[in-house]
Order: structure tokens, then C-alpha cells, then sequence
């Protein structure tokens, strides 16, 4: 209810945005008749039109960003129209006066009915959709990362509702208002004129590859601190994974203070899993053939090293407290377009020595259903298949144990538990992370979530391209490529053999999420350190020479050394056949 409110006080503040100024026109031509038949009804529509369309742009917005490069031509056309329309009223006003004639001919129409001034307000809402503020993209945002539902719908009714609630004081107010607001005119030119050279210069960067994040931040600076405020509140409210700006989170280590057995409190109940594509170890399970039973739900992708590290732990707790009543149930949300392969997932399951029931939640609907955030994370349901509680991230293991055993303990198995705690020692992928934090954070190769690229040039996007190897000149956390490259949306793929990719880290652990080539056969390669080979710092998938195999689709361990994280390091990884898919670093 909170996020809804503040999405409706958004609202009501817009009237306070130049972009509201589009629209004012319309809503006044109302002023001089009755409320009730004109005025409202035009709203209503405007508000139902706005919710409409909004809705639909969050439906597409998967969609748009997985567009070819031809389709990005045009999406930068586009932008590039709109900004030339706030820099210059002459373009604006020729662009909007097809717009602007219909409008007044619904205006100046007979009004026979209440449904003249409603379709008047559907063409207000589609003309103001295009120019509302941050509080609707960041609505927008969490709807692509967590898929467009009824409650983005119910927010951007809300965010509507509270712009129409702020016109409909205006209309009842008269004049007054109206002429207030057009001494405000001034300035609101003045914002779009700046506005519209931001968007043209931001066009002008991605056109040459220079930032992809620069342009999704440029419309938080073209609207008031009131609004900007409510959009920071929103934030704070909204799940952790409407706030990642890279999509959903991966969650290395959060560790707040232990909640006290006795505070455990019921927080939902067990979703309905009827959304999983398909299930591993097990029959499809349902939340009714679980009562009676302990259940503890793990969201993972087999991708995801902060996952694998956990894996030593769950498998642990599944052998302990299966007699006593415990289910574990892996739920797998992908996170690459080949972690929806169920033979992928079906092969990693067998080679992580899982045995527990698996759902993979390949459309992230059992994910939606629980509101998760992040990976990994632990659902805890008692035996009345109420969640009692949940943890993200790694460690704080003892903690989650104990929660286990007081619901196996509620639930009259407290004679069948050993009150000892678990201890495994995981190998390769699946060891503990190093004493001392990683200094590099996840990167990725894709251009849409790139960032720290290197190589003279930039990323060209989804087109073949020779790269110049700059390893010798990388600063700390930036990568480059070497050779002949695609890089796509979600990976850099080699085109001719003896590819390269660079890397200057500072962790313990180097970790690189890689395919072999797209028929399966395997791809070679050699890792150096410094320019020399790894010798006892290499990896759990490459010897001591940094000789290794690409032949899956997962993520490989190629750095694990030996005396910990140590100075800043430059890691060189070539590729001695073609065909190559890197997907993304990460660290440990």
C-alpha cells in the first residue's frame, strides 16, 4: 500500500513537471463546463489510456531491448526525433499538430454523451505517455526485471490517478491556477531546451559505444526535487531486484544480526509451484502435497558462482533432516538464454551431485510468486506451509540451519534432529569464498550490461569486428578483447581462433561463465597470470600451465591462488579455436 500511495503522490507532483505542459490545453478546454459530464470523464479516460499504454511498454520492454542492430538504428532515430522536439518548438509543434486537430475537433464536437470527453481523455493519456517522469521509469524498470503483473498495472493507475487527481483540482479551481502555471512556461522552455540537447548528445554517445548507462540516468535530472525525492523512497521500498541496474541481484554475503529462534514470524504461504517448465529428482510437487513437511525452497541458476558455493550446505541439510521431515526444493531461474536448456540444466544438476527435487522456473513465475530478489536465496515453510523465514546470499549457514531444526522441531521431530551443525568443505566452484572481499565485481561481455570495456573503438554491437589487445595499458577492472569478435547482447562470441580477452583483477578467485562453440564441439585455451603461467594460482578447470577445455556451456574457476587475493593482477585468457562464448566474470 505504501508503494502505491507514493506512486499516486508522484502522481499528483507531475502537475508541477514541463511535461505535464503538453496536456494542459486539452484539460482546460473543459473548464467551462460541468465537472461531473465533461471534465471528470475526460480524466478518467486520460488516466485509463496513460495506465494502457504504460502497461504495454512495460510488456515490450524485454522485448525491445533483445532488438537486432537494425532495430537499434531506429530506436535511436526515434530518440534522436524526440530530442530535436525539445530542443525545437518549431518540430514539436509540426509533429503534435496532427495531435493537437483531433484533440479540438473531440473538443468542439457536440456533446451528446459522456463518451465524447472520455475519448478526448484517451488521446489526452497516449499524448502524455511518452513524457512522463522518473517515478514512472523506475515503475517501468522493476516491470522488466520482474515481468510486467497486475501490480505494475495497479501502479501505474495509481501514478495516473494522482496526475488526474492535481488536473481535476486545477479544473474546479479555474483560471486562477491556469494562470499561475503559465508563468512557469518560461522555465519549463528553458528545461526542454536543456533536456533536448541531453538526449541528442546521449543518442550521439551510444551511437559510439561510449556508455550505456549514461542516457538511463539523464531523466532523473530533469525534474523536481519533490519528485526525485518520492523516486528515492520508491527505491528504498521496491524489491532489491526492481533496484539492480543490471537486472536481478546475485547476492555474495549479507549478514545482519541472527533473529532469535522465538521471533520467527509467518510471512506468506507457500506459492503455488504449478509455473515450473519441468521437474528434476522428482514428480511435480504442489504447496497441498508438501503440508506436513518442512520445506526449504533455494532459488539458484547453475551459472551463478555465489549459488554454487551455497550448494555444499543445502546438499548438507537435505541428508541431515530428510528423515526428519525436511523437503528441499531447488527452484532454477535462469539467468542466460542456455540455462533455460532443461539438457543443460538436467546435465548440471547430475554433475553438482544434486538430488533433491529441482523446478525450473524458466518464465520466473515461481519466482514472482514468492516476490523474491535475488540469488541464492532460502525460503524457509514449516510444516503448515507457512513461510516463516528467508535469508539471502551466502554464508550465515549456522543460522539457517537453526531455523530448520526449530521448524522440524514445531513441526514434533525434535527427537529425530541432531542439534550439531554441518560443516562441509566445498571443492573448486563450490569452495568458500577468500577471507578478503573481492576487489572486482561482476562484469559482463554482453553489450547490454557491458561496462569497464577497454579495447580503442568501443563495443560494435552484434556485427563482427577486429579488436586491438590493450592488456599491457588496462587499469583495474576494465577488460578488453583481442581478435575477431561478435559481441551480442548477452555474450562476446570468437570468430577466428587465437581470441583474447584481457582482465586487471584484484580477488583470490577468477571465475568466467563460457560455451563451447555452437555445434558443441569444445574450444581450447590458455590462461596466463601476468603474462606467466598460473603454476599453483590456477583454477579448478585449468592445470598449471593455465591449459584448460571449453566443452559446456557453465562457469569455470581459472584463478584460485594460492597466497589469497594479494596485489592487482592482469589475467589474459586465449582461445585456440573459434568459436568461443564468454558470458560474464565474477569473482570470490
Amino acid at each position: 500500500m505504501l508503494i502505491l500511495f507514493i506512486a499516486y503522490l508522484g502522481g499528483v507532483l507531475t502537475i508541477l513537471s514541463p511535461c505535464i505542459l503538453p496536456v494542459l490545453p486539452f484539460v482546460f478546454a473543459r473548464a467551462d463546463r460541468p465537472f461531473r459530464s465533461h471534465g471528470l470523464p475526460m480524466l478518467v479516460g486520460m488516466a485509463l489510456a496513460f495506465a494502457v499504454v504504460a502497461t504495454l511498454a512495460a510488456v515490450g520492454g524485454g522485448w525491445i531491448v533483445t532488438l537486432n542492430e537494425y532495430g537499434r538504428y531506429a530506436a535511436m532515430a526515434l530518440l534522436a526525433l524526440f530530442g530535436a522536439t525539445l530542443l525545437f518548438p518549431r518540430v514539436a509543434e509540426r509533429l503534435s499538430r496532427p495531435l493537437v486537430a483531433l484533440g479540438l475537433r473531440i473538443s468542439d464536437a457536440p456533446q451528446a454523451s459522456v463518451f465524447s470527453p472520455l475519448w478526448l481523455g484517451v488521446g489526452t493519456g497516449l499524448l502524455w505517455a511518452p513524457c512522463a517522469g522518473p517515478i514512472l521509469g523506475l515503475i517501468l524498470t522493476g516491470a522488466a526485471l520482474n515481468g510486467a503483473s497486475v501490480g505494475t498495472s495497479l501502479l501505474l493507475l495509481a501514478y495516473a490517478a494522482g496526475a488526474c487527481t492535481s488536473l481535476a483540482v486545477a479544473l474546479l479551481s479555474g483560471g486562477r491556477l491556469l494562470s499561475a502555471l503559465k508563468r512557469t512556461l518560461p522555465t519549463g522552455d528553458g528545461v526542454r531546451r536543456i533536456a533536448g540537447a541531453a538526449v541528442l548528445a546521449g543518442v550521439s554517445a551510444i551511437a559510439l559505444g561510449l556508455d550505456t548507462g549514461w542516457l538511463a540516468r539523464l531523466s532523473l535530472g530533469t525534474t523536481s526535487a519533490l519528485e526525485q525525492a518520492l523516486v528515492d523512497t520508491l527505491r528504498q521500498d521496491a524489491p532489491q531486484a526492481q533496484r539492480a541496474d543490471a537486472g536481478f541481484v546475485r547476492v555474495a554475503d549479507t549478514r545482519p544480526a541472527s533473529v532469535p529462534a522465538r521471533e520467527l514470524r509467518v510471512e506468506g504461504r507457500l506459492p503455488s509451484l504449478a509455473g515450473a517448465t519441468e521437474w528434476i529428482n522428482s514428480a511435480p510437487l504442489t504447496p497441498e502435497a508438501l503440508r506436513g513437511k518442512v520445506v526449504l525452497v533455494d532459488f539458484w541458476t547453475y551459472s551463478c558462482i555465489n549459488c554454487l558455493r551455497t550448494l555444499p550446505y543445502v546438499r548438507a541439510w537435505a541428508d541431515k533432516y530428510r528423515d526428519a521431515g525436511l523437503v528441499v526444493l531447488g527452484v532454477h531461474a535462469p539467468e542466460f538464454a542456455f540455462e533455460k536448456n532443461p539438457a543443460n540444466v538436467r546435465k548440471a544438476v547430475k554433475d553438482l551431485g544434486i538430488g533433491f527435487p529441482v523446478a525450473l522456473d524458466n518464465d520466473f513465475s515461481i519466482w514472482r510468486g514468492f516476490d523474491n530478489q535475488a540469488w541464492p536465496a532460502f525460503y524457509f515453510v514449516d510444516a503448515q506451509g507457512r513461510i516463516r523465514h528467508h535469508q539471502f546470499g551466502e554464508n550465515r549457514y549456522d543460522k539457517a540451519e537453526q531455523v530448520i531444526q526449530q521448524l522440524l522441531a514445531e513441526a514434533g521431530q525434535a527427537n529425530s534432529i541432531n542439534a550439531g551443525l554441518v560443516a562441509p568443505q566445498g571443492q573448486g566452484t563450490q569452495a568458500a569464498p577468500g577471507a578478503e572481499p573481492a576487489q572486482s565485481g561482476e562484469t559482463y561481455l554482453g553489450h547490454a550490461r557491458a561496462h569497464g570495456f577497454a579495447s580503442p573503438g568501443g563495443i560494435a554491437r552484434d556485427r563482427a569486428k577486429a579488436y586491438e589487445p590493450v592488456a599491457s595499458s588496462l587499469r583495474s577492472n576494465q577488460w578488453s578483447l583481442g581478435g575477431d569478435w561478435t559481441v551480442e547482447g548477452e555474450r562476446a562470441v570468437l570468430n577466428q581462433a587465437h581470441g583474447r580477452i584481457a582482465y586487471r583483477f584484484k580477488a583470490r578467485d577468477l571465475h568466467l561463465v563460457l560455451g563451447p562453440m555452437a555445434d558443441g564441439k569444445p574450444v581450447r585455451f590458455t590462461v596466463r597470470i601476468d603474462g606467466q603461467p598460473p603454476l599453483a594460482d590456477h583454477g579448478a578447470d585449468t592445470d598449471a600451465q593455465g591449459h584448460g577445455v571449453v566443452d559446456a556451456q557453465k562457469l569455470y574457476q581459472l584463478v584460485r591462488q594460492s597466497a589469497g587475493s594479494g596485489k592487482g593482477r592482469l589475467f589474459e585468457i586465449e582461445f585456440l579455436d573459434p568459436g568461443a562464448q564468454a558470458y560474464a566474470f565474477t569473482f570470490g
